[in-house]
């Protein structure tokens, strides 16, 4: 007896046209409710692709940088903008191996790659099934906030899970439930995303010091600051004193955990220490950070002060004290706090 007359299943399901008005979907259901079965049907097998973690990494060379793992057409800055787009901001992990990083990090590299190609159409299998639900839930509004943008290659996502806590998240403009076949329309509202700030000791530097993307030193004159969002710590920032400049504190340290990037907590966080700090001090900031340039030249409560194409040397004390290097060979630029009056 064929197989087919053993066991076999029929699905009947509606869904929206390609060539209709929204860029993201998602199909959801129980595991075996024939999800991949209806993507592969309704977008075909060159349009649906998985997360590597549960392909071999087909896509990634284990002897390259991961950032080199791109498609060599793609130019460089559009690569490291659509990974900081997808909250993968730590230079530092762009140049180990693809298979070295931690789960959390080699999901946001698929995205990255998976929102890099040039097609109308792709439709993500197994979406945030290898990372743990906190990471989901930051990478699938971090690829929202991505399409809607229009910083994507691709025109429309389509995210396949078996978990519906990504909904909310990602908010689709429609989703397929697969448990019963019915279709909805609408996007699901994001949760509010609060963050408490609070002054802090030098030793709560220690969570964040290896993901700076510079240096792991912190100046114990720093006057340092943590965030945290359902009481866990997701970012620091510290302050020190402007050497020469009795009235102007300089940001020295600013950290995000790299579960929680992507969303814009850095730049709340800069905003609100700065505000703090702006009572009786003018507050500047020196960064190479391209993802942070870009977020800073944007923000209406920063004035660009200067931009340095390939950096300098240190000079006067820092230069007498052996250190040499500086930012030499980097794009810096240095902003402002503008002052609210009350």
């Amino acid at each position: 007896m064929p197989i087919t007359d053993k066991s076999s299943q029929q699905f009947e399901v509606e869904l929206p046209d390609i060539d209709s008005d929204w860029t993201i979907g998602a199909i959801v259901g129980p595991s075996g409710s024939g999800k991949s079965t209806i993507a592969q049907k309704a977008f075909g097998s060159e349009g649906c692709m998985a997360s590597d973690s549960l392909t071999g990494s087909p896509n990634w060379p284990t002897n390259k940088a991961v950032i080199d793992g791109f498609d060599t057409s793609i130019p460089g800055k559009h690569v490291t903008a659509m990974l900081n787009s997808v909250g993968f901001s730590s230079p530092p992990a762009w140049i180990r191996p693809w298979h070295v990083l931690s789960n959390g990090e080699k999901f946001r590299c698929d995205l990255a790659h998976a929102l890099l190609k040039d097609q109308p159409l792709v439709a993500f299998d197994e979406f945030t099934s290898v990372v743990d639900r906190q990471i989901a839930r930051f990478g699938s509004a971090a690829v929202a906030k991505t399409l809607r943008t229009g910083r994507a290659r691709c025109k429309k996502f389509v995210a396949i899970t078996c978990h519906y806590d990504i909904l909310e998240w990602i908010q689709p403009d429609w989703y397929l439930d697969m448990a019963d076949g019915s279709l909805h329309w609408g996007a699901v509202r994001r949760p509010d995303i609060q963050i408490h700030i609070r002054a802090c000791k030098q030793d709560q530097w220690r969570l964040f010091k290896r993901h700076h993307y510079l240096s792991n030193n912190l100046n114990k004159a720093a006057r340092c600051y943590i965030a945290t969002w359902n009481n866990k710590p997701i970012a620091f920032c510290s302050t020190l004193h402007l050497y020469g400049y009795h009235d102007i504190r300089m940001i020295h340290r600013l950290v995000v955990l790299p579960d929680f990037q992507g969303l814009g907590v850095g730049t709340a966080m800069l905003d609100e220490v700065a505000k703090i700090e702006a009572i009786n001090k003018r507050i500047s900031i020196v960064t190479s950070h391209p993802a942070l340039i870009r977020s800073l030249s944007r923000n209406s409560k920063w004035r660009c002060a200067n931009v340095v194409k390939c950096g300098q040397a240190h000079k006067g004390i820092l230069a007498r004290t052996g250190k040499k290097t500086g930012s030499m060979g980097r794009i810096t630029a240095s902003f402002r706090y503008r002052k609210v009056l009350q």
